[in-house]
């Protein structure tokens, strides 16, 4: 008999006026211990981001808008890694970047990286929620539900998911953890195979330091990749920036909040260049090497208010960086999840992504949604000017830890 294990990490955000942050509730992390906190490793953090870097590569192969969270997808494929072993945990390793490191060592990690993250400014809303929702009747390793529990401080409850309110309970967890904004992940009935469902919830929300004034907001052309233009509202805004320019593209970071920790970075290749040539450059090296290089000069910036929404599955991405037999039924195994007297084969059948962000003069609200379906079987004088009015990419950083959290580019802000 085939049964499911749905992981699933949310993030989601559309943006109206950004009142610093207000109103939006603050997901509590715990601090972990000092131990762990004076332990934690950026270059795990790096690899990560590599790791973010390597799947956007391979799911960016048309000129469509699109946006993932590395943090969030890693933090849940990371979750299910502790339940797999044999070849589909060698295979995870591979495709998460994650090679040599110690499982106990890397759940410690992210347990820092959690209270870091969403401690970062106090005018800023950056929410990460773990759950785990366990079928009632089915026997789970203990050990496995402690080590989410405690490293990745997910909410751990059972249910009957015969019983159609089961996926109301969990809807309305996810509903409360994206402040509304996503209000049914779970479609009722629940499938009779699933067994169980990881979810990771991301939710960011920011106001810019220095927030474009809405009266210098004009109607511009934005050239798409065919040539053709599209008119979108742009915004203005002069003064100092941290501003890098290149050979081949010009970048440039816009804080949020009062510390400015948080930041979007936007890249704009030469218009004898290509985003398509510039992505296949992302890697963790460039990208340090890059963000060595900003100084700060005076200019102007020109960026479309944009809205961006974006879906798909991450099987043949993940497949492609390595991870293939942990889709396979039969040579996967994910029995680290079950009790030892269980009898259970269990693999990933799916994993899918869906993001949505809206920028405008005030800040940035953003999010995703990450499904990993497992189963079991048994103009002045200024130093630069820079207008986005050609494709570009853009992350969403936070400097203290170096983590990505969304990484996008956008082809067409009209849509």
């Amino acid at each position: 008999m085939k049964r499911k294990l749905l992981i699933l990490m949310g993030v989601f955000g559309m943006t109206a006026l950004l009142f610093m942050g207000s109103g939006c509730k603050k997901n509590e992390i715990s601090k972990p211990s000092t131990e762990v906190l004076n332990s934690f490793d950026t270059s795990l953090v790096e690899k990560t981001n590599d790791f973010g870097f390597n799947l956007y590569k391979k799911l960016a192969t048309e000129k469509k808008n699109s946006m993932i969270s590395p943090v969030g997808i890693s933090l849940a494929m990371e979750m299910a890694y502790n339940g797999a072993t044999g070849e589909a945990r060698e295979a995870m390793a591979k495709a998460l970047n994650i090679q040599g490191i110690d499982g106990d060592r890397l759940n410690e990690n992210n347990q820092a990286l959690l209270y870091f993250l969403t401690s970062t400014d106090p005018k800023l809303t950056l929410n990460i929620a773990n759950s785990i929702w366990m079928r009632e009747d089915f026997k789970f390793s203990e050990a496995f539900v402690k080590t989410v529990k405690q490293d990745y401080q997910a909410d751990a409850q059972k249910l009957d998911f015969a019983d159609p309110k089961s996926a109301d309970v969990i809807n309305k967890w996810v509903k409360d953890e994206t402040q509304g904004n996503i209000d049914q992940i779970v479609t009722p009935p629940i499938d009779p195979e699933t067994i169980m469902f990881l979810i990771n919830a991301v939710y960011f929300k920011g106001a810019w330091s220095s927030p474009f004034e809405k009266d210098l907001t004009s109607d511009q052309s934005f050239t798409l990749a065919d040539g053709q233009s599209v008119t979108v509202p742009t915004m203005y805004q002069t003064g100092s920036f941290d501003y890098l320019k290149t050979a081949s593209f010009q970048a440039l970071r816009l804080p949020y909040g009062e510390n400015e920790q948080m930041a979007m970075v936007l890249f704009l290749p030469n218009e004898d260049s290509s985003l398509s040539d510039f992505q296949q450059r992302l890697n963790q090296d460039n990208w340090s090497n890059w963000m060595s290089l900003f100084e700060k000069k005076e200019g102007s910036l020109m960026l479309p208010k944009f809205t961006l929404e974006y879906e798909n599955s991450l099987n043949q991405a993940l497949t492609d960086l390595g991870m293939g037999v942990a889709f396979q039924p039969g040579k996967a195994d994910f029995s680290g999840m079950a009790a030892t007297d269980t009898a259970a084969d269990i693999y990933i059948s799916d994993v899918k992504h869906k993001t949505f962000v809206q920028v405008d003069e005030a800040g940035t609200e953003a999010a995703a949604v990450t499904s990993v379906e497992i189963s079991v079987t048994s103009m002045p004088a200024y130093d630069f000017e820079l207008k986005f009015d050609r494709p570009f990419f853009y992350v969403i950083q936070d400097s203290k830890t170096g983590a990505i959290v969304f990484m996008g580019t956008v082809f067409d802000p009209s849509k």
